[in-house]
């Protein structure tokens, strides 16, 4: 009697997992791109396209699908009527080339996980969303993580669907033509997210699941360098005010700074991911410069520090260049603990799945990195290989995708029950 259990609930599993890993390719081909990525920015059609199939694939299964002002949708599941909702997910949105596996495996996964635990619902507490945060990547509507910035009270939803895209496409105009826009508003009681690790520490260390303690605090600016359009050839160097050399002296001096403000116990990050030149011609002195420059530690104090040298150096930059920097908007979010009773759950459940497990810190942001802020929240790493993200090659083995769905469902099904809030 035993072992037929057994054998069915291996079965179970196994049809289970080959269903997780059908989906996620079939979730893989919307925005495909020729080096085996995805494009899908948000509110784009790939976008939209996305999202209406993973809408069919949860009401498949009794979800009721709805969205807010601002385009998160919500696949909300029913255990106990009238009961608070326990929240889980992550994006489905990309960057411009980027990989299948970053945000898209948390949504797929949570749902996954909620089809799972909704055939043994006994016992539970809570009822399920499962959301697809709208814009988290940030790369065609700035700043990043825009909807449940606007879910967590950070940022005005009128704002937000004001913002445009260089295009000058609001976001109102590209969530009404992909028709996932609504005025649907939920209070939740915890939040849950998996995600690949987007680093190299679980692959280094032989890890299957890393237990985020907290996240690094960040530092976004836009800058405008202006100086004056010219020639070239006929504009001697002493007459010339090269925005284009201002901003360049801007990316360095950020890169300089991570090197000499990191220490053995604290690194400093910088980067500039986006720079646009005007008017970008082969024989134009460049008038203007706009330019996003962002520095991340694991200290507030290391990073205050780096944050005031950076702007420090501005006014020499301005001077060498002979143009002015005009600071814009700007997005910040400090270094701060995830819940220490949800770390120990999480432990717990891989512990009982027999999981490889450790302590790991995000240097990325993610949508929890807004809703630690207002309810208890858990996250969970899986590995990158090589720590490729953000990139065509980006890759999480099916094992280890597998790994994170069975402890993502374990850890839900004690969530639901009441043993973390």
């Amino acid at each position: 009697m035993s072992n037929t259990a057994t054998s069915t609930s291996a079965v179970e599993h196994s049809e289970a997992a080959r269903a997780f890993l059908t989906d996620f390719r079939s979730m893989s081909t919307f925005g495909a791109t020729a080096g085996g990525g995805v494009d899908r920015q948000a509110g784009t059609a790939a976008d939209g396209q996305t999202r209406n199939w993973f809408r069919g694939l949860v009401e498949g299964h009794g979800f009721e699908v709805r969205y807010d002002a601002v385009g998160n949708q919500f696949a909300l599941l029913e255990l106990v009527p009238g009961a608070p909702y326990v929240a889980l997910g992550s994006h489905l949105d990309s960057q411009p080339l980027g990989g299948r596996f970053d945000g898209a495996y948390g949504v797929l996964t949570a749902a996954h996980a909620a089809i799972r635990l909704q055939q043994v619902a006994e016992g539970a507490k809570f009822n399920i969303a499962v959301i697809n945060w709208f814009n988290e990547e940030g790369c065609r509507f700035k700043p990043s993580m825009m909807g449940s910035s606007v879910f967590t009270g950070k940022l005005p939803a009128d704002q937000v669907l004001q913002t445009t895209d260089p295009q000058g496409t609001t976001v109102r105009e590209a969530l009404e033509s992909i028709g996932t826009i609504g005025d649907f508003s939920l209070d939740v009681a915890a939040y849950l997210e998996i995600h690949i690790e987007q680093g190299r520490s679980l692959e280094n260390d032989g890890l299957t699941i890393g237990l985020v303690e907290s996240t690094w605090g960040a530092n976004k600016y836009e800058f405008v360098v202006h100086g004056e359009q010219a020639h070239t050839g006929a504009t001697i160097i002493a007459d010339r005010h090269d925005a284009l050399l201002g901003a360049s002296l801007l990316v360095a001096a950020a890169r300089d700074i991570a090197d000499e403000y990191s220490t053995e116990d604290h690194a400093v990050i910088t980067s500039c991911g986006e720079f646009t030149v005007f008017p970008n011609s082969p024989v134009v002195v460049a008038s203007r410069v706009n330019l996003l420059v962002d520095l991340r530690s694991t200290d507030p104090d290391v990073l205050a520090t780096a944050d005031a040298e950076l702007h420090r150096r501005i006014a020499a930059i301005e001077q060498r260049a002979s143009v002015s920097i005009e600071r814009g908007a700007e997005h910040i979010w400090a270094a701060k603990a995830y819940d220490a009773a949800g770390m120990e759950l999480a432990a717990a459940s891989a512990e009982t799945l027999g999981l490889s497990h450790g302590t790991v810190r995000t240097l990325a942001g993610h949508d929890s990195t807004n809703m630690k802020d207002i309810v208890p929240t858990i996250m969970l790493f899986v590995p990158s290989v090589e720590g490729i993200s953000h990139n065509e090659k980006e890759l999480t083995s099916d094992e280890d995708m597998l790994a994170g769905v069975d402890l993502f469902t374990e850890l839900l099904g004690r969530v639901v029950r009441g043993e973390f809030v």
